[in-house]
């Protein structure tokens, strides 16, 4: 659901094993992600990430873990700013998107279609909602797509998504679909 490739993906559930205290790191590192640490402080307390439905849990393998930050600049575009949250959920996803629906809603986040006739429905791969604030456009996106995290997410009976705030570098006019 994120503007991230599959491959960063994989850099993305392996960043998740890092401990909270590499928060503003991706600032230190060079190019595009000089700087952010300040805005991946802002993504990551966005109360959304922590707002799950009734029975979500972290994956027993990734329990302790919380929100994780990252700034991918591996694109020509404007580096992308994210704050991510993993969980476990008993139920369905058509209730996850129930339960994200009514709560962006009520936080002033506007839903975004895919523009594609021929997407699969929002509960197969996930959903994106927008907003602006402080001047930048921020995708806040639940995502079901977690074959690529390693290690993969132990839910036991139910599911694993992942909750995910982002923006881009320069706040920018980022959409939900490409």
């Amino acid at each position: 659901m994120s503007p991230t490739t599959p491959s960063a993906r994989v850099g993305l559930a392996a960043a998740l094993l890092l401990p909270a205290a590499f928060l503003g790191a991706c600032s230190a590192v060079g190019g595009g992600c000089d700087g952010t640490s300040a805005e991946l402080k802002r993504l990551a307390a966005q109360p959304l990430l922590g707002w799950a439905p009734s029975g979500a849990s972290a994956p027993a393998n990734y329990r302790g873990l919380g929100v994780t930050t990252g700034c991918d600049d591996d694109s020509s575009g404007q580096p992308w700013l994210h704050a991510d949250r993993l969980y476990a959920y008993p139920g369905k996803p058509d209730a996850v998107i129930a339960h994200y629906t009514k709560t962006a809603d009520a936080a002033g986040w506007h839903p975004e279609r895919d523009p594609d006739p021929d997407a699969p429905p929002a509960t197969v791969e996930g959903a994106c909602w927008t907003r602006t604030t402080q001047g930048r456009r921020l995708l806040l996106t639940v995502d079901f797509r977690t074959d690529g995290f390693s290690p993969a997410p132990k839910v036991g009976k139910g599911i694993a998504y992942e909750v995910s705030v982002g923006t881009e570098s320069d706040g920018g006019s980022a959409t939900c679909w490409h």
